[in-house]
């Protein structure tokens, strides 16, 4: 689409913060067209022959809203919600430390966690289908009474009923591969322009191709994913001793298993560009061989004459599932050693000691363990009818599963122990260096605002406690870490409940009762997640929080998981290089402004930008969290390298806003309170720019309260963010020659602009 608008003015193109804003709310009006784009992302202006009332004096205002490229529709970001711990992990990728000699470790290992992830989701559907039902539910008349859906396979043999029944993961493995292999929308066509780009990392962020890698990853997973429920029916198969064809193919299971895991060991093989198809064909190979390899099993399964087991439980099922436990403990265990060897020792470069990475995969796995024991608990409890709870937890699902909840219980419960240790032992920091910014902002305050004083110093305590967040992640981490270990102690046949009571004297029925409500518990979550997903596109305030961990987790590439959601960078970097580049290069100036989120997706942009357009080009940052968290959780992409390349390539043309009361932006380059910036000759001194918050703290006599505390809330009508507007546009102006089209009027500047962001 496209409207009418005049070569050789100044553009504003506005970016949004995370969840999305409609394209009027962040331009501040509310008749607008869209000039460039589709409906998923795109590009939008004021209609023509109405007054810009958001602008400054010759700009023309424009915003890039790429709010529906994360989710864009209901079913998408429901998927989203089941799709979370893939999303979780393939972020843990990118948290690597700057160090290039722990990149190869960290994604091997990474890749091979995300393969666990795989085959965990596998054995939980195989748990419900060929353990509960097959094995359990088929074989007794009470749980089929009344059920004609199933009674059909009752009095069946056993291995009919388990081939039949295979079919069901076999048929989600299928779904997974269809689906992950149709992403919603291709981004090939949105291209970023190959010349002059940066050779820093962050700037490779929608150049680099992914779909090869991710075509290759898919083709691994898919094999992973057959080969465990090939394992599964063949350790059930072998429980009253294997014959030489059982054995035959559990070789042949275990060596597609090992060249999987051998395949993602290999960075610099599988992470080549396209042009390789030598590895696409060995991996699509090796999925083929998967499928017929189960095809084979499942067969075997139906027509072996041997005799099955007589055991409660599927043989071998919890044998298998304890493995994969063990190896997600000791993948961790390894990585965490990794990060703290490899991690940049300078005080404060870094955050979580290094261990970012470590935290976000053991939070994944934390989340796909408790997603897979709900599974296979709800059937149960849906198989087991009116059981009473304490009777279903030891006669139910295997044991491993049952220490999955206690371990989530306990992380949470010790969690939530550290986080109100953390709260008490810093609020006497917090709220002194609160309260020393307070004193600086308001010097000589009248006796009646000291309730409104009290209240901006408690929001800087609040917003500083960011940084106190660092210890309650690593705890979490660690603590996840050691509830997905202890699940081997299922292997035993011991339950939480009697360990407890026998080692730390708590009643069973208590520890039992704690297990029972946190799995409800984690019930509610789910489902939580899944209506917020479906009311986020109903109500707009609502997606604010419940669509920044989709926009969040998205903005990086799948390089770990390829059924983790599509990256939008790939999309949304390339759409505004090409957009800013054909605005300078038809004879316009561009100003850059972005909130949250959106300084990220302009600095990615910035660094992609030709040397002849950076030069018509400035950049006006405000909430950004490119310092304060993105250099903490990902030094190997937003460094100081990178940051100053962003500054020399719109020739510090850059001016960053950040508040004290804001928990998530802050500064970029120093943290300096004084109106003016320090004479120092370094040009990146002169980026940032504190702005007071609130303004006062008392009532002006035009208004019945006083200035709101605006915290992480966008400002585009504010002074600090206007003026900031007007010097850009001056210094962009000089550096080009270009005049002010002619615009006619001052510009207004109206109070309390409408929703122009959402908060992170």
């Amino acid at each position: 689409m496209s409207g009418p608008d005049v070569p050789g003015d100044v553009v504003e193109v506005r970016v949004h913060g995370v969840s999305g804003a409609s394209p009027d709310q962040v331009l501040d009006l509310r008749q607008i067209t869209q000039v460039a784009g589709d409906r998923s992302g795109g590009f939008y202006r004021q209609r023509p022959g109405r007054t810009d009332t958001g602008a400054t004096h010759g700009v023309t205002l424009e915003a890039y809203r790429w709010g529906d490229l994360p989710s864009g529709t209901v079913a998408r970001t429901l998927a989203l919600v089941f799709l979370l711990p893939f999303m979780l992990v393939n972020v843990a990728i990118w948290m690597r430390p700057a160090d290039p000699r722990s990149e190869a470790v960290v994604k091997s290992l990474c890749r091979v966690l995300a393969l666990t992830l795989t085959a965990l989701y596998v054995l939980a559907i195989s748990g419900v289908a060929l353990d509960l039902v097959g094995w359990t539910c088929t074989a007794s008349p009470r749980c089929l009474a009344g059920r004609s859906w199933l009674s059909w396979l009752g009095g069946q043999p056993v291995g009919l009923r388990l081939a039949v029944l295979a079919l069901v993961p076999a048929a989600a493995i299928g779904l997974v591969w269809r689906s992950s292999n149709r992403p919603g929308r291709a981004f090939a066509a949105f291209r970023a322009p190959e010349r002059d780009v940066s050779d820093l990392p962050l700037g490779a962020i929608g150049q680099w191709d992914a779909e090869p890698l991710v075509g290759r990853l898919r083709s691994i997973h898919v094999a992973a994913a057959f080969a465990t429920l090939d394992l599964t029916l063949l350790l059930a198969r072998a429980a009253t001793g294997a014959t030489v064809t059982t054995i035959g193919l559990g070789v042949a299971t275990a060596v597609v298993l090992a060249a999987c895991v051998g395949l993602l060991c290999t960075p610099p093989l599988i992470d080549r560009g396209a042009t390789d198809r030598r590895l696409d064909r060995i991996t699509s190979a090796l999925r083929t061989v998967a499928v017929v390899l189960t095809v084979v099993v499942m067969v075997h399964t139906l027509v072996s004459s041997e005799p099955w087991s007589q055991e409660r439980g599927l043989p071998g099922y919890d044998t298998t599932l304890a493995g994969v436990f063990v190896a997600q403990t000791a993948l961790l265990a390894v990585l965490g050693v990794v990060l703290l060897w490899r991690r940049d020792r300078g005080r404060g470069v870094t955050s979580m000691f290094g261990l970012g990475a470590l935290f976000i995969a053991a939070t994944g796995i934390s989340v796909a363990v408790a997603y897979s024991a709900e599974l296979v608990y709800r059937a149960a409890d849906f198989l087991d009818r009116d059981l009473p709870t304490g009777e279903g937890i030891t006669t139910g699902p295997p044991p491993a599963y049952t220490w999955v909840v206690f371990g989530f219980l306990r992380a949470v419960v010790l969690t939530l122990v550290v986080a109100g240790l953390l709260v008490l032992v810093s609020r006497r920091a917090r709220r002194r260096a609160a309260a020393a910014i307070v004193a600086h902002d308001y010097p000589d305050p009248p006796a009646e605002a000291a309730p409104r004083l009290r209240q901006v110093r408690n929001a800087i305590a609040r917003a500083r406690f960011t940084e106190r967040l660092v210890p309650l992640a690593v705890a979490y981490g660690c603590f996840a870490g050691l509830g997905t270990a202890t699940t081997t102690i299922g292997l035993l046949g011991q339950f939480p409940s009697d360990v407890v009571e026998r080692f730390a004297g708590l009643p069973a029925h208590a520890v039992t009762f704690g297990i029972a409500s946190t799995s409800w518990a984690i019930t509610a979550i789910i489902l939580g997640l899944v209506v917020g997903g479906v009311f986020a596109y109903r109500t707009v305030p609502f997606r604010r929080h419940v669509g920044v961990l989709w926009d969040l987790g998205t903005f990086w590439p799948r390089a770990a998981h390829p059924f983790a959601p599509p990256c939008y960078s790939e999309r949304a970097v390339p759409e505004l290089t090409r957009r800013i580049t054909y605005l300078v290069e038809r004879g316009d100036a561009v100003l850059l402004t972005g909130h949250s989120h959106g300084s990220v997706l302009l600095a990615a942009t910035v660094l992609q930008l030709p040397p002849h357009v950076g030069n018509r080009v400035a950049l006006l940052t405000h909430g950004s969290p490119l310092r304060r968290l993105y250099a903490r959780l990902f030094p190997a992409y937003v460094d100081d390298a990178a940051l100053r390349e962003i500054g020399r390539r719109v020739g510090w043309r850059w001016v960053n806003l950040w508040r004290d009361t804001d928990p998530i932006g802050g500064w970029i380059f120093s943290a300096h309170r004084s109106a003016v910036p320090p004479a120092t000759g370094d040009p990146a001194d002169g980026v940032d720019r504190r702005q007071r918050d609130p303004r006062d703290v008392v009532t002006p006599p035009s208004d019945s309260v006083p200035p709101p505390i605006e915290g992480h809330w966008p400002g585009e009508s504010d002074e600090p963010f206007t003026g900031a507007v007007r010097e850009l546009v001056r210094r962009v102006r000089e550096r080009t020659g270009s005049a002010p089209a002619g615009r006619p009027g001052p510009p207004v500047v109206q109070p309390g602009a409408g929703e122009a962001g959402t908060a992170w």
